[in-house]
């Protein structure tokens, strides 16, 4: 270790992450949205935020193309790039964790190993991996921006699906078809498991 490395303690809180729940009146976790570029990621995401927000839970939702413009602005788009972007996504919600709020993170995050980091940073059962599965045929249609259209005629560069690999999770805690069902159907998904899990209350 370092000798700046030895100088540095992890200061324990008074106030908990469990004192944080309790005012909440709901547990923290982390949802990890992940799939491809058009999948449906952040539009689940923010749709599952809606309900929660109804239900009076404190949320907030880490988007790729938001976290683009701040933390990870100074990023590219290869592979040990990637890793970092999600080694700073992961971080970051770990904390946003603590601080006792359900954090929805919405990455296409395309490699496994990357995935099992974030997920082995948090306490066990906390972090809820969520597969957002559509075909590449219908990403493609969905893909308001032309980013597929450019990456074919290469014009963009290490595009998940297109010349950089999505390696689909193994062991999701869900698989929401959002190429195939509706929205609605795809948030009642997301929200059953998060009562099933007992992080939210069912609503009466």
């Amino acid at each position: 270790m370092s000798e700046s490395g030895s100088n540095i303690v992890w200061h324990e809180a008074s106030v908990t992450r469990e004192r944080r729940e309790k005012q909440n009146g709901h547990k923290s976790a982390v949802i990890w949205f992940t799939g491809l570029s058009s999948a449906g990621k952040s539009t689940l995401a923010h749709a599952v935020e809606e309900e929660l927000h109804k239900l009076g839970c404190r949320t907030f939702v880490l988007d790729g193309d938001n976290i683009r413009h701040g933390l990870s602005s100074n990023l590219g788009f290869g592979d040990a790039d990637r890793r970092e972007n999600i080694r700073r996504i992961a971080e970051t919600a770990k904390l946003m964790m603590e601080a006792g709020i359900i954090t929805m993170a919405a990455f296409i995050s395309p490699f496994r190993d990357d995935r099992e980091a974030a997920r082995k940073l948090m306490p066990h059962g906390d972090f809820i991996e969520i597969y957002c599965r559509a075909s590449l045929e219908i990403c493609e249609k969905r893909d308001v921006k032309g980013l597929y259209k450019r990456a074919r005629a290469g014009e963009i560069k290490n595009y998940t699906a297109i010349d950089s690999p999505y390696e689909i999770p193994e062991n999701p805690e869900l698989i929401v078809d959002t190429g195939e069902v509706s929205l609605q159907q795809s948030v009642a998904q997301v929200m059953q498991l998060l009562t099933e899990r007992g992080i939210v209350k069912q609503a009466t």
